[in-house]
């Protein structure tokens, strides 16, 4: 990375006064690290911004346009913060943490920044929609470490250098209980972010993947956002695709409740009305859609453990199709919200 970003320094540092408000608990003092996120849609704008605006790590955003600040619109403020910004992976070092925020369909595209950032010291969080992150990422990182990371907060980009933020829930992050979550806890320190630590990360990804399965298609489909979820002839037929996808779950190895899908259900109505999903936003961009490591990852699990996907199997392909027509598998880094 930059020379600046080589000098790492530790100390003692302020707590952040926003943590305490968001219910984040005390700060601990954590070693100043280099941080670099790839991919500034909504989901990348928002961590960068956030981690920028506490202050407490040096972060360099990855990206196609040149940028000199975030501004990140939060239920409890707006900060506007500089940034350093690498537009050719030639300029990249490796560093400790890399943040990938692109979609998951997108995630070749930015191999050679992998390789730049990336050495054995190295670990990767992967801000994906999906299952199976260590595995696909696996062959792009090296000896880095991967850090399979879920997302539930709602995030918007309303210009290349601005996103809103929404809380979506509970909690805006989850990963494992193990050393390697708890160092990425670590790193939201002193930041409003809300982390979960998990022994089952296999049961809560499924969960977040069983509320991709229809939010996102049907707003993609209908090209409405999320009040078209409360239907109750949309609310029928999320019913129906969410029980055979935790049927499917169930198999996988998730601790799927017999009650699951209504549960999920309920979450999604609990989410504001006004709010888009990823699929839903690219689809008014004409960009391709995250389809294949959504609902293509229900209908490959069912493959697998020889259980029938119908209805998911039909949203495939219609989003295939939608896709296929926007450019197919690759995609510009754009508007996410998950």
């Amino acid at each position: 990375m930059k020379r600046d970003l080589r000098a790492m320094t530790e100390g003692k540092l302020a707590d952040d006064p926003d943590a305490a408000a968001a219910g984040a608990g005390p700060a601990r003092t954590p070693t100043r690290a280099a941080i670099a996120v790839i991919g500034l849609g909504a989901i990348g704008g928002v961590i960068a911004g956030t981690l920028a605006a506490a202050g407490r790590h040096d972060v360099v955003v990855c990206t196609r346009t040149p940028i000199e600040r975030l501004v990140v619109e939060r239920p409890q403020d707006r900060v506007e913060v500089p940034v350093h910004a690498l537009i050719d992976a030639v300029e990249a070092e490796p560093v400790e943490w890399v943040l990938l925020c692109t979609k998951a369909h997108q995630t070749p595209s930015v191999g050679t920044w992998l390789a730049r950032l990336c050495g054995p010291q190295t670990r990767v969080a992967v801000l994906q929609n999906g299952i199976g992150h260590a595995e696909r990422l696996a062959p792009l990182v090296g000896p880095a470490t991967v850090v399979p990371t879920i997302v539930y907060y709602n995030g918007e980009r309303l210009a290349p250098d601005c996103m809103r933020f929404r809380h979506a829930g509970e909690y805006d992050l989850a990963v494992r209980d193990n050393e390697d979550g708890q160092a990425f806890a670590e790193l939201l320190d002193g930041t409003s972010m809300r982390i979960r630590l998990s022994a089952d990360f296999h049961t809560l990804a499924w969960r977040k993947l069983l509320i991709n399965a229809v939010a996102n298609p049907i707003t993609a489909l209908t090209i409405q956002r999320q009040a078209i979820l409360r239907r109750e002839d949309i609310k029928a037929l999320c019913l129906a695709v969410l029980e055979e996808a935790a049927t499917v779950g169930r198999a996988d190895g998730a601790r799927l409740a017999a009650d699951e899908p209504s549960r999920i259900l309920a979450t999604l109505l609990t989410y504001p009305a006004d709010a888009g999903t990823s699929m839903y936003f690219d689809r008014l961009a004409g960009r391709s859609l995250e389809v294949d490591a959504l609902t293509g990852a229900i209908v490959m699990a069912g493959n697998r453990h020889g259980i029938p996907t119908p209805l998911n199997g039909m949203l495939w392909t219609l989003l295939q199709a939608i896709s296929d027509a926007a450019g197919g598998r690759s995609g510009e880094n754009g508007q996410t919200s998950r």
